[in-house]
């Protein structure tokens, strides 16, 4: 009996340890969240291969297709074309499509000679020479060409490229438009003085297309000091950030080129 009693003790001793351990544990750390997977990065899109000054090309986005404003202003040039009854066409880039901020001039200066206007800020002269090869001088034949582009070029392509940019696109306006006298405009300066690299590469693409010259088919035209003080640096109040005009910027250039525009008209 002894025994028994002394067996049952030792249990009682030991379940009470057990128990007493059991409420004396710490709680057990919580499971670490497993993290989330990263999603795999999108390979980095190679860069967009160069586009030639001297060769067609559309405009194109990030993607390398063409843009749509591009191309949807670009098919409203060619719809006016098929209208026909033009009398002289102004090609460019965003200095060109300015004049629908300075209306008044533009119809006073150049009304009576059924202009339209064909440009597209930010063209280079590899999408002006797109946009004729590609209808927008289809059917027409105008009695004047008023052409001033390249300054979009001047980023970064040399004097030379931007010269014969410009050169192929003269070439393509007399094969679509051989009785058509064009006045190419020098390209207008830009920036804050003579030295700003972008005005100094303009200056040297210009003095290779004056040559363009013929004294039949081609007239070039030099204002760009008319824009200019005796310094250098662009006249007070005729340009929002020295490259683009604000109606005053635009009546210097009406009056500047109105009397040979005049000429090639009779």
């Amino acid at each position: 009996m002894k025994n028994k009693s002394l067996a049952f003790a030792a249990a009682l001793l030991t379940s009470g340890s057990l128990l007493f351990a059991q409420q004396a544990a710490p709680p057990a750390a919580p499971a670490k969240a497993t993290p989330a997977a990263t999603p795999a990065a999108k390979p980095a899109q190679p860069p967009l291969p160069p586009q030639p000054p001297d060769v067609p090309a559309p405009k194109v986005g990030p993607d390398g297709a063409p843009q749509a404003g591009f191309i949807a202003q670009h098919e409203k040039y060619v719809a006016l074309a098929k209208k026909g009854d033009i009398g002289v066409v102004f090609l460019g880039d965003s200095i060109t499509a300015g004049w629908v901020g300075a209306k008044e001039i533009w119809d006073k200066s150049f009304g009576q000679y059924k202009p339209v206007n064909f440009g597209i800020g930010g063209d280079r002269t590899q999408h002006v020479l797109w946009r004729i090869q590609n209808g927008e001088l289809d059917g027409i034949s105008p009695k004047a060409l008023v052409l001033m582009i390249g300054t979009n070029n001047s980023g970064g392509d040399k004097p030379e490229g931007i010269a014969s940019g410009i050169t192929k696109i003269v070439e393509t306006v007399r094969q679509k438009c051989p009785n058509t006298k064009i006045l190419l405009l020098a390209i207008f300066p830009r920036g804050p003085s003579p030295t700003f690299p972008n005005r100094v590469t303009n200056e040297a693409a210009n003095k290779i297309i004056s040559k363009l010259d013929d004294g039949k088919h081609v007239f070039y035209l030099d204002i760009g000091k008319k824009f200019l003080k005796e310094d250098g640096s662009f006249k007070d109040d005729i340009s929002k950030d020295l490259l683009h005009f604000v109606p005053a910027g635009y009546q210097i250039e009406a009056d500047a080129i109105g009397p040979k525009l005049a000429e090639l008209m009779k």
